[in-house]
């Protein structure tokens, strides 16, 4: 009973710490202070310590010996790696939760983005709120499956991806939204085989932006 609190200001710092990586307010390679981001934070050492044990787990921060932990840098070939997984998991998902996400939450996301659209095809949007619409639109579909581990594994992937995502393509936002839209009307309509295609379809065009974006002269 004592830990509960301590777990929900764990789940607090690693959000708030998340989210300083995301932004690039803590840059690859740089190591972690425990101390320092605990008083950015207003938080005691513990559960930052906790919050920072999570992050490694989920391999967005390495250990170096006794020198600490370290932002990890993402390498094009770690994110060609991770979004090649999601290709394989995120359509079955899709598949799987069409017809079992409540209309009220799909109508909510729709609205979000229809709202992203709206600020000039999304490329003056608030990248916080595009990251948080997109965060919870793939969370929605990965839990609907109904498959903790699973849904762990996607969030996992989908994290590593973004730290990438957020450096690049704004100009792939508006259609990105589209997608996505895609992807909701076909699980509020449930059919399964349309929104794992389009799920796919969107991951895939992801793909291929980010290697024409590499291999451009």
């Amino acid at each position: 009973m004592l830990r509960v609190p301590d777990k929900r200001l764990a789940l607090q710092a690693y959000e708030q710490i998340l989210e300083l990586i995301l932004t690039g307010k803590l840059q690859p390679g740089e190591l972690v202070n425990e101390r320092r981001l605990a008083e950015i934070l207003a938080l005691s050492r513990t559960p930052v310590r906790d919050a920072l044990l999570m992050l490694e787990g989920e391999g967005l921060l390495l250990r170096q010996g006794s020198r600490g932990l370290q932002i990890r840098q993402v390498r094009i070939e770690d994110y060609m790696d991770a979004l090649q997984i999601r290709l394989m998991l995120e359509p079955a998902a899709a598949r799987i939760a069409a017809g079992k996400v409540a209309g009220e939450r799909l109508s909510q996301l729709t609205g979000q983005l229809q709202s992203i659209l709206a600020e000039g095809d999304g490329k003056r949007a608030d990248r916080a709120v595009v990251r948080e619409v997109d965060e919870a639109l793939h969370g929605t579909i990965a839990d609907a499956v109904g498959n903790p581990q699973l849904s762990s594994i996607i969030r996992t992937l989908r994290r590593q991806t973004l730290m990438f995502d957020l450096r690049s393509m704004p100009e792939r936002l508006g259609d990105t939204c589209r997608e996505h839209m895609a992807i909701l009307a076909a699980i509020g309509a449930g059919d399964g085989e349309t929104a794992a295609a389009a799920m796919a379809s969107h991951l895939g065009r992801v793909r291929d932006s980010i290697i024409q974006r590499l291999t451009r002269t």
